[in-house]
């Protein structure tokens, strides 16, 4: 017999619990956030959590859809803010339900800093971010010995626009780096990293719709990064100089776009 353990003491006495819900498949799901979300009232939910934790919410559970799209449909912040304010003063058990992990490009430190104004209690459950999926989907170490020994996190666009990066560091033989929101800034980057000496044959992985049914797999170099990134319709994880492993030796192979 499986047991799933109790929250810890700060996730019961918190008003609002912020989930990770990973980057799609339920079972990237950790049991403490299921957990979570079988003991919510409310559920506030991005647009990026996928069906499969989303079908895990109770029937009886209010879900609420607060979805972002990049350069797309918006639910202002300070809206969200509000709500989370209001629900748990109003004391429900609110669920933050946020894709991936809601400490990478999550706006949670936003939301805490609201609820902390209103003197409310909280509690975060870490999730499997993107970027960890994704090297698991092409068999790849998102670090490894005498190759890199840090890993780059890093966006494709901010508020202010296209974002930028220390791109001469990127652009060094052998680094390694996850770009999220980067389907729309791909030639950008690309530009970026090339005008600081980066090798456009340097191998590049489009993983699309991360662990999800629809999930694909791109390769290409940093030369038609652009092109491929073009392909896609979904939301992509750009693996900046890692190609997946069943194409790593073969990667000369590949044809531009």
């Amino acid at each position: 017999m499986t047991t799933i353990p109790s929250p810890s003491p700060a996730a019961a006495a918190a008003a609002v619990t912020f989930v990770g819900a990973g980057p799609g498949a339920a079972a990237h799901l950790t049991l403490g956030a299921y957990r979570a979300l079988q003991g919510a009232d409310v559920v506030i939910h991005d647009r990026l959590v996928g069906e499969e934790v989303l079908a895990l919410i109770p029937a009886h559970v209010r879900r609420i859809d607060v979805g972002k799209e990049g350069f797309g449909p918006q639910v202002a912040q300070e809206a969200i803010n509000a709500m989370l304010v209001a629900q748990a003063s109003a004391g429900a058990r609110v669920v933050r339900l946020k894709g991936g992990d809601p400490g990478i490009f999550g706006r949670l430190d936003e939301e805490i800093a609201a609820l902390e104004c209103a003197g409310l209690a909280y509690a975060i459950l870490p999730g499997l971010t993107s970027a960890s999926v994704a090297a698991a989907a092409i068999g790849q170490s998102l670090t490894r010995r005498g190759r890199n020994a840090s890993l780059r996190i890093v966006t494709g666009h901010d508020m202010a626009g296209f974002a930028e990066q220390d791109w001469r560091g990127m652009a060094r033989a052998g680094e390694v780096a996850a770009i999220y929101m980067g389907r729309k800034s791909a030639r950008f980057v690309q530009g970026r990293l090339m005008m600081h000496g980066a090798d456009p044959a340097t191998p590049v992985t489009l993983v699309e719709n991360v662990s999800r049914p629809d999930q694909r797999i791109h390769a290409c170099r940093l030369a038609s990064l652009p092109e491929t990134a073009a392909r896609t319709t979904g939301p992509v994880v750009i693996l900046y100089g890692l190609p997946p492993r069943a194409a790593a030796t073969a990667l000369h192979d590949l044809k531009e776009a």
